[in-house]
């Protein structure tokens, strides 16, 4: 309680104030109280919450010279501090990092001078460490066994002991545990795992992916519990249920798509009305809450879908058997049927547990020849009629998502083809058809709905949700579009998804529009998971949840359980309810964190791959854009999204650096570099280790 009086004074105050004067304040009695108000204020300062000034002064560490923030190293020696709460990073030599490494969360010293627009820093303190496992590749030195840690930003040193290798040889991709400090960035670990020879196939994925603690394995716990899960479903499983197994309910997924979690059926009413079924797997009717097999989908948070493989968040048991919609056989689902009007408003639903059988396990490429083409593949003859008809649907839906603000940032993805080796072969865009746009639709308005329900029943809840953009990283948005020419008209205080809708049009025409979206994508905050309802910018969408993905999303299956807890049950006791106030809060931070996770895992395999392509291509050109210039080099996509960097170091005269304008501009020959320029390129360097691709420009095009 006094450390909360504490801040709340420190609050307040517009100066920093001593021992003695923060006593009088809180009324204490100076004889005996200062031990325990002494004792509070070390607390808070170890905490990073108060600043002990060398004049024997408190203030709150934010009204302070000291920052606080997570250390981002680069592998050249300096970082960058990730601030919190600020927009400004804090730039940190390689001289000032006091020992720090990469994602500690340190005490930052400002050091910068007024008149220096970048803010510099220098480390005092290392407030937190999280060492626990590192990935990297054993090899020896006189006898003794050291780590070459995959992550090069991490610069610390690891000796592995002869008895703690656990049998592994040169060359070894390990998993590692720190058990002493040895001092200056030195420790002692031991082997816990062994991935794998570096050269053997798969390997390289692997190292990665237990670099981000994704497990790859089931506990033994998780196996037992197996042995009582069903192939079939039962007559006992149906009751209850609504039986729609006699209706044409059908999936449309990816070619090689093995976890299939929803099914879509559609027909026109009498009144012109559309009735949509969306039809998701029932989860959590075999994956009950507080089993091994709960808390092993709940530590995973999600699926991680990588290039040759996919790394579940539920055995292939339950993800590819008894919960995937495969055709031809009865599954159980929750379903959220909605009449929809021709404007696309949702006029009444429900939502019921059911069971469906599915006519036909449908792919995006064959739907999109009908939708697209009109061709229409063998075995699709008798759903092409409700094919378009959901096409016809999808069109109002769009039209009115459109109408409310919906953004479409249309930024494209890259596809890495690869052998049975795992080695790249190809890399091309990921293709988004009418079907692919269809389901997206389809998923958005049963999300709505469901999120919607439970909302307007004021029942605790798991929301998915987007906040506004802060209206300063707009700005400078638009004036970087000045830079380059473009002035866009209109009020940009105003930030609701509208404007920002009216700013993405403005710019589709543009030769740079993917560059341009991508960064504005990026000035964007990040979608969470949260127990409370702050809405969807990007969908302009009041009220949004996930509950179409329980397979492989934990935050879908919890939404599976909340809806038969509340809706099937009718639980909504004081108990019930308390116990998922306060679960929902663990879940929606474990679940955002993982899903960070996951996208970083899978963007470094990305990384490496694309990297491993463009070691087999070194010395041809490419058509490229310029996509980012920093005081290093030059940053440029390919057209299958292939990134690369032009060194400064390597380019035919020295170029100034301008932060405001992002430019380069030649000291001799005044050439001068612009994002969006159109360039031919030619591959000079690529390293799958090092995850870079370095370019030289041949010639600009535009």
């Amino acid at each position: 309680m006094i450390k909360e009086k504490i801040q709340e004074i420190l609050k307040n105050e517009d100066k920093a104030i001593t021992l003695i004067e923060l006593a009088d304040i809180l009324g204490l009695n100076r004889a005996e109280d200062l031990p325990s108000l002494t004792m509070a204020l070390n607390e808070l300062e170890k905490e990073a919450i108060v600043y002990h000034s060398h004049k024997d002064k408190y203030m709150l560490l934010e009204n302070s010279h000291l920052k606080k923030g997570i250390m981002r190293a680069n592998k050249k020696g300096f970082g960058f501090v990730d601030v919190d709460d600020s927009k400004e990073d804090v730039y940190v030599a390689q001289e000032n990092m006091n020992g720090a490494i990469h994602d500690d969360i340190v005490l930052v010293e400002i050091i910068s001078k007024k008149d220096v627009d970048r803010l510099e820093g220098r480390v005092l303190r290392i407030l937190k460490r999280e060492l626990s496992t590192f990935v990297g590749e054993l090899y020896f030195k006189k006898g003794v066994g050291y780590i070459k840690l995959d992550d090069s930003k991490l610069k610390i040193d690891i000796e592995i002991p002869p008895k703690k290798n656990k049998g592994a040889v040169e060359g070894h991709k390990v998993l590692v545990k720190i058990t002493n400090n040895k001092g200056k960035n030195r420790y002692q670990g031991e082997v816990i795992k062994i991935l794998g020879h570096k050269n053997d196939p798969g390997v390289d994925i692997l190292s990665i992916v237990y670099k981000y603690n994704i497990e790859d394995q089931f506990s033994p716990e998780v196996e037992q519990e197996l042995n009582s899960i069903p192939e079939e479903v039962s007559s006992e499983d149906l009751k209850n249920r609504r039986d729609l197994r006699d209706e044409m309910i059908f999936t449309i997924d990816g070619d090689d798509t093995k976890d299939i979690d929803d099914a879509i059926s559609l027909e026109k009413l009498e009144n012109g009305h559309y009735k949509l079924g969306v039809h998701i797997a029932d989860v959590s009717y075999y994956v009950k809450e507080g089993t091994a097999l709960d808390s092993d989908a709940m530590e995973r948070g999600t699926s991680v879908y990588l290039v040759d493989r996919v790394i579940p968040m539920l055995p292939h048991q339950l993800s590819n058997g008894i919960c995937s919609l495969n055709p031809g056989v009865d599954r159980l689902t929750i379903s959220c049927v909605m009449e929809i009007d021709d404007k696309g408003k949702v006029v009444d639903y429900e939502i019921f547990e059911s069971v469906i059988k599915s006519r036909i396990q449908m792919t995006y490429k064959k739907v999109n020849q009908i939708l697209e083409e009109n061709t229409i593949p063998s075995g699709y003859e008798e759903y092409a009629d409700t094919l378009r008809l959901m096409m016809e649907l999808s069109t109002v839906l769009r039209k009115m998502k459109h109408e409310r603000g919906e953004l479409d940032f249309d930024v494209d993805e890259a596809k890495i083809l690869v052998d049975e080796k795992c080695v790249p072969t190809e890399i091309v865009l990921r293709n988004r058809g009418v079907g692919e746009k269809l389901i997206e639709d389809f998923m958005i308005a049963a999300n709505e709905c469901v999120a919607r329900h439970i909302y307007y029943m004021e029942l605790p809840f798991i929301y998915r949700v987007h906040e506004y953009p802060k209206e300063e990283k707009i700005r400078s948005f638009l004036a970087f579009l000045g830079t380059l020419g473009y002035q866009v008209t209109g009020d940009f205080k105003d930030t609701r998804p509208k404007t920002m809708q009216r700013l993405l049009e403005f710019l589709h025409d543009k030769k740079e529009f993917a560059i341009l979206s991508s960064l504005l994508l990026r000035n964007m905050q990040k979608a969470v998971y949260l127990p409370e309802n702050l809405g969807h910018y990007g969908l302009a969408s009041k009220c949004y949840t996930h509950f179409t993905s329980p397979i492989r999303r934990y935050p879908d299956t919890t939404v599976h359980r909340l809806l038969r807890t509340y809706l099937f049950n009718h639980d909504i006791s004081n108990k019930t309810i308390a116990h998922w106030e306060e679960k929902l809060i663990y879940v929606s931070d474990h679940s955002s964190a993982k899903e960070r996770a996951s996208i970083e895992c899978e963007r470094e395999v990305e990384d490496m791959k694309m990297a491993e392509y463009m070691e087999q291509h070194i010395g041809e050109e490419y058509h490229g854009m310029i996509s980012g210039i920093m005081s290093f080099g030059i940053f440029i996509q390919l057209d299958n999204l292939i990134e690369g960097l032009v060194p400064l170091r390597d380019m035919d005269d020295f170029y100034h650096y301008n932060e405001e304008t992002l430019t380069l501009t030649g000291e001799k020959n005044n050439e001068v570099y612009h994002m969006g320029d159109e360039v031919l390129v030619k591959v000079i360097r690529a390293s799958k280790e090092e995850k870079t691709i370095d370019f030289a420009i041949v010639k600009r095009l535009s």
